[in-house]
């Protein structure tokens, strides 16, 4: 007797087809989950600027989300009007299938939505558990706070970032990695009682020194391992090449292209972002000064508390960069050249003109141009329109007494705005905290070359902007070499150093500890002398 016969004379079996004996069962059909980010039609305009044209993205649980864009791309916008700050003008955003309230910042709090901006919001002379709590505490029934429930919490919000941190360290005594992961570990927690389901991190490297970039990638990843889906804006394509699935690109407001990160490369990635081929701006294409030029600027036995008798002079022409970890003195060389930081002893000259301590006056003066590291703070000030921040450093240009001419003053802003293609082009008379990062520092290089300077100072000078923003500020920096100027550049980036620069100083310990130039000029001997593992540098 067959099987199927046998199975027939079962009581309560159905006779089955002999075919379908055979048959395995159908798996049951797979249950389709809604994306974890699911936005639809989102669009924002200030004024008659379009800055975000209609957008759909869906981002899903355990997903890392590249978004990328040149600095005026409406990166920043989409992540406004997500959080609430700005309210879409269209549009429809879900969070795991429930509708956000366009413009309300409680209600993207309260779906699981959470951000952590590049001004991470932590209070340096507090413990980690205080910056940890700052949203609030755990409490006993009486009321009061649990120190001990705190210090529980506190450990596994801090795992759950991935790290391992003594709650009870004062926040400045951690690195900045690991106090980006504070920020991450504070924005995860759920003592509230709204679960985290996406994290947005805003150019969470920016300012990490390059060998605290792995630990804060472990970190993303840890997050998305444990289901939470990740927004990473960044402009460090290398980044999102290692640490992303996906990868979206916006471009002038519009949506360019998703694409899975494994079907790309740095090529085309640099395609997408720019639009066209972008040219490489490096300093052997232009001509390097004479062995007989002029020195034009020159430290001599320069000492602070943080430099030991340091000494290095430029030519006209010449491009000198900077090189050096944490803690090496590079961080505040080029301040107290300017006179913005004291000295203990040497002297600064530009040309035959010496320079006394603590004076930045007299280093404008003599020429000298100064682009700090942190332009919100210390180069720009933002309440300031952008017109007014450009002609900040000369104001007697236009003036006509009574008063400063104002038409004219407009004509030259307009003037720089087209030559660095500052966007907006057309609003002169915008706040500067308007306009994104990479314009920003547009307009504060601006700043200094409309003073025709002799030496320029450059602290960072394009960090946290895009690659083609980064290719306009070195093209103008060597212009302004081949004009006859000279340039310093302070940077933590080793493949800026490299190619826009003649030379480049390492420094270790507060000194000055090799110059590599040509040839010698490569990322493994720049690392070997800043960590002091080099046996041999360049001359």
């Amino acid at each position: 007797m067959s099987n199927a016969n046998a199975e027939s004379t079962v009581p309560g079996l159905v006779p089955l087809h002999p075919a379908a004996v055979a048959k395995p069962p159908e798996a049951a059909p797979a249950v389709v989950r809604p994306p974890t980010l699911s936005v639809r039609n989102l669009s924002k305009a200030f004024g008659s600027t379009q800055a975000l044209w209609p957008l759909d993205l869906d981002i899903r649980a355990g997903e890392i989300h590249a978004l990328l864009g040149e600095n005026g791309s409406g990166k920043s916008t989409f992540i406004k009007s997500l959080s609430g700050y700005h309210t879409a003008d269209t549009g429809r955003v879900e969070v795991c299938g429930e509708v956000l309230s366009l413009g309300s910042v409680k209600s993207a709090h309260d779906l699981g939505c959470r951000f952590v901006h590049q001004d991470l919001g932590l209070i340096g002379t507090e413990t980690v558990l205080d910056n940890l709590c700052a949203g609030g505490s755990y409490r006993t029934v009486f009321g009061t706070i649990s120190g001990r429930a705190n210090r529980r919490a506190a450990v596994a919000d801090l795992a759950r970032a991935g790290v391992a941190i003594d709650p009870m360290r004062r926040l400045s005594t951690l690195s900045p990695a690991e106090q980006t992961a504070v920020a991450v570990a504070r924005a995860l927690r759920s003592d509230d009682g709204a679960e985290p389901k996406l994290l947005v991190l805003d150019e969470p490297t920016a300012r990490l020194p390059q060998k605290e970039v792995a630990q804060l990638l472990d970190t993303v990843r840890a997050v998305a391992q444990a289901g939470v889906a990740v927004i990473y804006v960044s402009h460090r394509i290398d980044e999102v090449l290692e640490v992303a699935d996906t990868a979206t690109v916006l471009r002038d407001g519009h949506k360019v292209a998703t694409r899975d990160v494994k079907e790309l490369d740095r090529r085309a990635l640099v395609d997408l972002l720019v639009g066209d081929a972008l040219d490489d701006v490096d300093v052997s294409s232009h001509v390097a000064p004479a062995a007989d030029a002029p020195v034009l600027f020159s430290v001599e036995s320069l000492s602070s508390v943080e430099l030991d008798d340091v000494s290095f002079a430029v030519k006209r022409g010449e491009v000198v960069g900077i090189a050096g970890i944490t803690g090496s003195g590079r961080e505040s060389i080029l301040a107290t050249v300017f006179g913005e930081l004291p000295r203990v002893a040497g002297s600064v000259r530009v040309s035959d003109t010496g320079i006394a301590a603590e004076r930045p006056d007299l280093s404008i003066r003599a020429g000298v141009g100064y682009v700090p590291p942190d332009r919100k703070i210390r180069g720009s000030i933002a309440g300031f329109s952008a017109r007014e921040n450009l002609v900040l450093v000369d104001l007697t240009r236009h003036w006509k007494f009574p008063k400063i001419g104002r038409r004219g003053e407009h004509a030259e802003v307009m003037g720089w705005f087209e030559r660095f293609s500052v966007r907006p082009g057309d609003d002169v008379d915008r706040p500067l905290s308007a306009f994104s990062g990479g314009n920003q520092q547009k307009i504060l290089f601006g700043k200094w070359l409309r003073t025709n300077p002799r030496v320029l100072l450059l602290d960072e000078p394009t960090q946290g902007v895009d690659i083609a923003t980064k290719a306009e500020l070195h093209k103008q920096i060597l212009a302004a070499a081949d004009d006859g100027a000279c340039a310093v550049i302070s940077s933590s980036d080793t493949d800026e150093l490299i190619s826009v620069c003649h030379r480049v100083l390492v420094m270790r310990h507060g000194r000055i500890v090799e110059t590599l130039t040509g040839k010698d000029k490569t990322v493994a001997n720049l690392s070997h002398a800043a960590f002091g593992t080099a046996e041999e540098g360049g001359k």
